[in-house]
């Protein structure tokens, strides 16, 4: 959790809405408290009041994880062992974006995606909705988008990352 992050959020509660869901895909949430001070390490100040609300307002529950740990998660999605879920989202993944990618580039911090005309913005939406360590965001136009990282090293690695989910054949699942 002392990891540098250039993510800046204003004060807002659907920017610390987005906080709190981001930690709880992120970390394994055992208590509010836990959380409170994460989100107090990104500068998002919250009374145990207002984190209750905001936790029901997600529908986030205590759930027993397979690791005897209870936790909060977001989905039934979080249940599952890391590995399968982390196999799952790239198995899901590798079938939208292997008909969608036609090449990816990184450049300094950059990724450049390009995909047909028109499918720019649902490949963007797949990216962001995938907690990807080092990446910040997307934009997306008609046949481009753009990852913004936090550094070279992770644009270079997730590029390559990408190009390979793109690459997969999914069969006879």
């Amino acid at each position: 959790m002392s990891e540098t992050n250039p993510l800046q959020r204003p004060a807002t509660r659907a920017a610390r809405l987005s906080a709190v869901e981001e930690a709880l895909l992120k970390y394994v949430i055992t208590s509010q408290s836990q959380l409170s001070q994460i989100l107090a390490d990104e500068d998002i100040d919250v009374t145990q009041a207002t984190l209750s609300r905001d936790l029901d307002e997600l529908g986030a529950v205590k759930t027993r994880l397979a690791d005897g740990t209870v936790a909060y998660t977001i989905d039934r999605r979080q249940q599952e062992p890391a590995s399968h879920a982390g196999a799952r989202a790239e198995q899901q993944m590798s079938r939208i974006l292997s008909g969608l990618v036609t090449s990816v580039a990184s450049a300094n911090n950059l990724i450049v995606v390009h995909t047909p005309s028109g499918a720019a913005q649902y490949v963007a939406s797949v990216i962001d909705r995938q907690p990807l360590d080092g990446v910040l965001g997307t934009i997306a136009g008609d046949d481009t988008v753009m990852i913004v990282c936090s550094d070279e090293r992770t644009a270079s690695d997730r590029s390559r990352w990408l190009l390979d989910i793109a690459s997969k054949t999914v069969s006879g699942e």
